[in-house]
């Protein structure tokens, strides 16, 4: 691949509490996964956010997620599926309102945390999420794992979509991410993060916990903006991809624009 995009979770603090440095994550991603105020993030903190994408020409998506603040998003709920489908495009339409008021254009979603990992596997949830996306905009790219059903499920309802890797997450020989309830599951090392990067995008591989190459294909490749560390990993791959000719560019630019640099 000689251009991959870069993206970050970001907008997650919620009122006087702040979470990550989304000011230096923008400066170093092509794309934002700006959060939606359901997992994190309070309107204006959101509206910074997006303004700052903007002077800095990177892309933006609607992080969306479970209604969970207390848990960040990353708890298991049963949701109905109508409640689901309503919550999720309540969300992009608030970010959309927001990014309209700063000359931004949501052009992507992406679940987060407990979310995509359910709508990764259970397609009971997977079709409410890409029903809830294609009813606000059909234009909209989902953004998932590769080979989920969460893709399979927004290209059965008309949607593009990416893939994505986790940079500083570890895998499963499966190809899956190991649970965050497991000890190595978040790596940390920003530059051994840097090189599985830049196999992956090279060799088109990852290796997984137990050792073994794992073959994943990747549109993006996401850098936690929670995760300690995160601005020196990104800053890292970034750096590493920039020194292998590998051009950072966003693989769902504004309708109507080129690639944010």
């Amino acid at each position: 691949m000689s251009a991959v995009d870069l993206n970050s979770d970001l907008g997650e603090g919620f009122g006087r509490w702040t979470l990550g440095d989304d000011e230096q994550m923008l400066g170093i991603v092509s794309s934002a996964n700006v959060a939606c105020g359901f997992h994190a993030g309070d309107p204006a903190s959101i509206r910074r956010t997006l303004r700052s994408a903007v002077a800095h020409g990177v892309t933006v998506g609607a992080h969306v997620g479970y209604r969970d603040l207390a848990g960040f998003g990353r708890r298991n709920m049963d949701v109905p599926d109508d409640e689901l489908e309503a919550d999720v495009a309540y969300q992009i339409g608030a970010l959309r309102g927001l990014a309209d008021a700063e000359g931004a254009v949501v052009t992507y979603v992406k679940p987060h945390g407990a979310l995509y990992n359910t709508a990764a596997v259970d397609e009971r949830v997977a079709r409410a999420v890409a029903a809830a996306v294609a009813a606000v905009d059909p234009g909209l790219v989902l953004l998932g794992l590769p080979g989920s059903v969460a893709l399979a499920a927004g290209e059965a309802a008309g949607l593009a979509t990416a893939t994505e890797a986790f940079a500083d997450r570890a895998y499963t020989p499966e190809g899956r991410l190991v649970s965050r309830r497991e000890p190595g599951a978040v790596l940390h090392d920003a530059d051994d993060v840097a090189r599985r990067m830049l196999r992956l995008v090279t060799e088109g591989v990852v290796t997984a916990v137990d050792g073994s190459d794992v073959a994943v294909r990747a549109d993006s490749v996401c850098v936690h903006g929670d995760s300690p560390g995160a601005v020196a990993m990104a800053r890292r791959i970034r750096d590493l991809f920039d020194a292998e000719g590998i051009e950072l560019a966003a693989f769902a630019p504004a309708r109507g624009s080129g690639p944010a640099a």
